[in-house]
């Protein structure tokens, strides 16, 4: 959990680089500072351990999905709440969320509705140790 000083630091990872920006100017509208990555691998290739509050990554991607990077992030014991979102609603996706330890699932295109609050939520509830 952020400092009361500091603004929450979001990374989001989308393929799709109309939903990025969209995404950011959401969460930037909403107070988040957001770091944006465009696939799995450059996040990986980006992060400091440690660095976000919150990610918001997109399920389906090109190479690593959005499930493999959050299965990654938990075996290298990055326990920063994550924020899965879709646009292919299937009734096993929360399912396979829940095995890579990811606790909010959003449907595309209701995303916007949600977001800034599932954020804030998880950042205030779901409390990362430290590493």
């Amino acid at each position: 959990m952020p400092s009361p000083n500091r603004t929450p630091l979001v990374y989001v990872v989308d393929d799709d680089t109309d939903v990025l920006g969209s995404l950011r100017f959401l969460l930037e509208t909403d107070g988040f500072c957001v770091r944006t990555f465009r696939s799995g691998e450059a996040l990986l290739n980006a992060m400091t351990m440690g660095g976000a509050d919150c990610f918001v990554i997109d399920y389906k991607m090109p190479g690593m999905s959005g499930i493999d990077l959050a299965s990654l992030l938990r075996r290298r014991d990055i326990d920063t709440p994550i924020i899965l979102i879709t646009g292919h609603p299937d009734s096993s996706i929360p399912a396979k969320a829940a095995v890579a330890g990811i606790r909010h699932v959003l449907v595309k295109p209701h995303v916007e509705d949600s977001l800034s609050s599932h954020t804030r939520d998880a950042i205030n509830t779901e409390q990362p140790s430290a590493s």
